[in-house]
């Protein structure tokens, strides 16, 4: 009875820890990308700004918000925080993101046009904290 029931456990264990190895895996390959693709103009260090702001502690903070970065076109005056759904539709074409939003041209040109590119990416930004 002991055995089944540790065998249970073990097996319950595995299955729950599998979704974190999955997230994981794309925060690696968000890394992989945002270092091919990102980090040319921006940085992933705290306070550390390029032509674009630090994506330290992006998620979850106000757009146009990074400290010490006064360089913003589009988001100046944005009025919104970047959540999954904001930096997906952000990713996805960020100069017609902004017009849309703020009515203003984005500083940034490159579109992420892979779903699941930009996924890993954003999963590579939640874990800048």
């Amino acid at each position: 009875m002991h055995i089944k029931f540790m065998t249970a456990a073990l097996a319950l264990a595995a299955i729950f820890t599998v979704p974190s190895i999955a997230e994981a895996a794309e925060a690696t390959n968000g890394e992989t990308s945002f270092k091919a693709k990102c980090a040319l103009c921006h940085e992933s260090n705290a306070g550390k700004h390029k032509v674009g702001p630090s994506l330290f502690g992006v998620a979850g903070r106000k757009a146009g918000a990074a400290d010490g970065f006064q360089l913003y076109r589009g988001l100046k005056d944005a009025d919104w925080t970047w959540d999954d759904s904001a930096l997906d539709a952000y990713l996805s074409d960020p100069v017609q993101y902004t017009k849309d939003k703020t009515g203003k041209s984005a500083g940034m040109v490159l579109k992420l046009t892979s779903a699941q590119e930009r996924a890993d990416v954003i999963a590579f930004l939640k874990t800048l904290k």
